[in-house]
């Protein structure tokens, strides 16, 4: 991110609005003192979900009119926005892969995961799965889950 803003021709901004989700967050805060210092140009970060329903996602904040000259989030994410036309379609440009990871609770087995039929075995076996309300969880639930042919139920919150 900070080598694109570095290279773009000059910018006139004094300030820069950035909207992102969390999973960029541990990279972007240890760019972003470096760009700010060699570039002289004040950001402001704001963040939101990716993915999914409520007024703290990113869609929802942008609707509301939320200033962001930079968004960062999930490939899903930005390309819904980019159908819906509230980002530019063809300035969008790939910073990373996130890998998922699963963990149980202190001192409890670890879960076998080794092959799909083994972690079959232990989602299907689970007494509770939680999954986060953005991209990956949606994912997880819709995709994955569902090419398994797992059946999650979800817990009220």
């Amino acid at each position: 991110m900070v080598a694109m803003m570095l290279n773009a021709p000059t910018v006139a901004l004094a300030e820069l609005n950035v909207l992102m989700s969390g999973g960029f967050g541990g990279a972007y805060e240890k760019l972003l003192p470096e760009f700010e210092r060699t570039s002289g140009i004040k950001v402001t970060t704001r963040s939101g979900a990716s993915q999914g329903s409520g007024p703290q996602t990113i869609s929802a904040q942008l609707a509301q009119g939320l200033p962001a000259d930079v968004v960062i989030l999930s490939r899903e994410g930005l390309t819904e926005l980019i159908a819906a036309n509230k980002i530019a379609g063809g300035t969008d440009v790939n910073l990373a892969q996130v890998p998922l990871g699963i963990a149980v609770r202190a001192k409890a087995p670890k879960p076998d995961v080794s092959t799909v039929a083994a972690f079959k075995q232990t989602m299907a076996g689970a007494k509770k799965i939680a999954l986060p309300g953005s991209t990956s969880g949606i994912w997880l639930k819709n995709d994955l889950f569902r090419g398994l042919a797992l059946r999650i139920r979800s817990a009220s919150r």
